[in-house]
């Protein structure tokens, strides 16, 4: 056992206190009072799979938010603060399962997490010293180290940060016997040495009871005892009872009379086919069939349906794990990128005219030919970035080979730090690459397209971004007196807004003395509740108002995701009306997107969903020439929504609503929905109306983060005014202000 070392009557304070953590993943408790202190030293924490042990990990990180308790480290409190602040305090993290980045190599990644801090006492040399495999592979790839190479890698990229607390995910998992002796003696010497507080969390007895003196047991989410390591190590009965694959000795046995009870119970979920088919839905279908009896720790029914669902939901990629906050983002360094192979010469005009302003450059190749370029960062380093590697991108395909590219870009540049802009020049198919990554940059970040298309319909490329579309008026082709001078002003005005771009200090100066900026929807006909709700939170929060034409959600919705709002009140969602019958603003399919991913706090409400629209009255295609219509003026035509159409706008709202993970209100103005809706109005219907309000109700999953109410009022309407209000500051409570 490693004994832990204190300097003898020096007192001491708890590096990590952990009190009554309650966090949920839905309505399904995970972490059910855990507390826990950590003096110095290593702490084990063991348990079987499901116990708690990674949302523990990720709790303490900052990528899963606790719903109550406390977390403090080196006695402040950090249950609020987001993963990077966290990290800056001196919490490392070595995460399950490795995740190492494939195209860097090892000394690229210690270079990276080392920074340019100078007096670290862990640096690259100490790290090659501790690890002399990894000084051996220095030169090779993440993807081309072994896993106990990886694991190496991990957590020498934890301590170059300088750690006073390091959290190890399942260190020792997958690796040889001779790699977990290895990892076993450093988190000793680590002890040994006094320098951090380590948190281990470990499947494998013998490490945690060797590398620790006391371990933590933990049991459905709970801590269920703290004992002495070598006790543990010495107790198989106890080892086999608390974490072996046989039955809990504490839980009371389930009697005939209740497994029967619950086999009755147990449901199908089926999926219904507007064909006239109701079969249980396949495996591989949008839902599983609940077909199994409650697990051993006697999980209600409604749990496990639940848990069916919930199984078949998109998991959670790694843009939570990797986002980079938004001062990080910012730096001086323009990226000049596009088809080198084809368009090499222009671009390399554009990087020269940047340089010669004292612009620092980095040239990107987003070629698919294959062929050799000159770009600082060639086309085969982006294309690794595709989930099925570069193979999926140098194709036979030209077409396949542009969009796998693009995507392949998309997450190549969202894991860049340091970026003062984007700027390229192309036809459509270069337009297509490089504007998929401008797409996934924060709003603020510069990015000019030079395109041949940029004189027509550009909204496929720009989507809800800050892009300039820089006509190119010739081909981008050769170097000639027209092209010169579009490209020269093109990278001038990149200069410009590089020069005038705030740098991360000024960002994060900026940011502490700014109000939290809320997301608002609005459309003409719900124009008064929105004002009325800004005057109310303007004085706390600044509130950014978003025309719900199509354009207008995806554009709150980006800005969402760059992390550049605190939380959204989408009164108006009338895109969706749109989108579903086939208006002229329709959303796409990923409308409430990034509430979804983000987890932010969400007040939404059915603002027009009467309506759709259309251009002059002219326009509006024949099939619905029969409805009821109101001309909004010359160029807008109002169309009255249908029950059936109402209940389908209900249904996909209620769907995506339940694929949000934070808190959520969503209000039913049963007044109606808009200003045409009111009584006495052209569009006023209670049966349409009343048919969108079910469909939510019913669609929705209510729990205690999720709520759909109904309000007694229209939706212009004071009352109801009052209950958006009510429910933003319910779901809100922890919002800092910082003015």
């Amino acid at each position: 056992m490693a004994e832990r070392q204190t300097p003898s009557g020096k007192p001491t304070k708890a590096i990590l206190r952990i009190d009554d953590l309650q966090v949920f993943y839905g309505e399904s408790h995970a972490l059910q009072g855990v507390s826990l202190t950590l003096e110095s030293g290593v702490l084990s924490v063991v348990g079987r799979n499901g116990m708690g042990k990674s949302t523990l990990c990720n709790t303490i990180v900052g990528l899963k938010r606790a719903k109550s308790g406390s977390i403090r480290v080196d006695g402040r409190e950090i249950t609020s603060l987001e993963p990077h602040e966290i990290h800056r305090l001196g919490v490392g993290y070595v995460p399950q399962g490795r995740r190492v980045w494939p195209s860097l190599t090892v000394d690229e990644h210690l270079r990276l997490a080392a920074g340019n801090r100078r007096d670290a006492s862990w640096t690259v040399e100490r790290v090659y010293q501790t690890f002399p495999r990894l000084a051996e592979r220095r030169t090779n790839g993440g993807s081309q180290l072994s896993g106990g190479e990886q694991q190496m890698l991990a957590i020498s990229r934890a301590l170059l940060s300088d750690p006073k607390l390091l959290v190890m995910d399942e260190p020792t998992e997958g690796l040889a016997p001779i790699i977990v002796d290895q990892v076993e003696q450093m988190l000793v010497d680590l002890a040994a040495e006094g320098e951090m507080a380590v948190l281990v969390i470990e499947q494998n007895i013998g490490v945690a009871t060797a590398v620790s003196n006391q371990v933590a047991i933990m049991v459905n989410g709970r801590i269920n005892r703290l004992m002495d390591a070598k006790a543990l190590a010495a107790d198989r009965e106890l080892q086999q009872r608390l974490l072996g694959v046989g039955r809990h000795a504490e839980e009371a046995p389930v009697t005939p009379a209740e497994a029967a009870q619950a086999k009755e119970q147990l449901a199908e979920v089926y999926r219904v086919d507007r064909t006239g088919s109701a079969e249980p839905t396949p495996r591989n279908g949008v839902y599983r069939p609940v077909t199994e009896l409650p697990n051993r720790w006697n999980v209600p029914v409604t749990e496990l349906r639940q848990a069916a669902v919930d199984k078949t939901a998109p998991q959670d990629d790694l843009k939570k794990v990797f986002a980079i906050p938004f001062a990080e983002r910012i730096g001086r360094t323009v990226l000049v990128v596009g088809t080198f192979d084809t368009k090499g010469k222009e671009l390399r005009f554009v990087a020269d005219r940047l340089k010669s302003l004292g612009i620092p450059v980095r040239t990107v190749d987003l070629s698919t030919s294959g062929k050799p370029t000159s770009a600082d960062v060639p086309a085969m380093q982006v294309a690794g970035m595709h989930p099925r590697g570069s193979s999926a991108v140098f194709t036979n395909d030209r077409g396949g080979s542009v969009s796998a590219m693009a995507d392949a870009f998309a997450r190549w540049i969202e894991r860049e730090p340091r970026i003062g802009g984007v700027i390229s020049a192309g036809g459509s198919g270069g337009t297509t690459l490089a504007t998929a990554g401008m797409r996934v940059l924060p709003v603020g970040i510069p990015k000019l397209m030079v395109s041949t298309v940029a004189a027509g319909d550009v909204a496929k490329y720009v989507g809800g971004a800050d892009i300039m579309m820089f006509h190119s008026v010739a081909d981008v082709q050769g170097l000639n007196s027209i092209t010169e001078q579009v490209l020269s002003n093109a990278a001038h005005a990149m200069a410009g807004m590089v020069a005038q771009l705030p740098n991360a200090e000024a960002w994060e100066a900026k940011r502490k003395l700014a109000r939290p900026a809320v997301g608002i929807t609005m459309f003409g006909v719900t124009t008064p509740a929105v004002q009325a709700v800004t005057r109310r939170l303007e004085a706390d929060y600044d509130c950014l108002v978003f025309h719900a034409t199509g354009i207008g959600g995806r554009a709150m919705e980006n800005l969402g995701d760059s992390r550049l709002l605190s939380a959204f009140l989408d009164l108006t969602t009338t895109e969706v009306a749109d989108m579903i019958v086939g208006g002229v603003f329709p959303a796409t399919e990923d409308r409430f997107g990034a509430a979804i991913r983000t987890g932010l706090p969400y007040v939404g409400s059915t603002g027009a969903l009467d309506m759709v629209n259309f251009g002059p009255r002219d326009s509006v295609p024949e099939k619905f020439r029969s409805r009821k219509f109101v001309i909004h003026n010359p160029n807008v035509t109002l169309m009255r929504t249908t029950r059936d159409e109402n209940r389908a706008f209900g249904e996909w709202i209620g769907t995506r609503l339940n694929a949000m993970n934070g808190p959520v209100r969503f209000l039913l103005p049963e007044g109606g929905v808009s200003m045409l809706d009111a009584l006495g109005q052209p569009f006023h219907d209670p049966e349409a109306d009343n048919a969108l309000f079910e469909a939510v109700e019913k669609t929705v999953r209510q729990t205690p983060l999720r709520h759909v109410e109904r309000v007694r009022a229209n939706i212009n309407d004071t009352p109801f005014v009052d209950a958006v209000i009510s429910a933003f500051h319910a779901i809100t409570p922890k919002l800092q202000r910082r003015a």
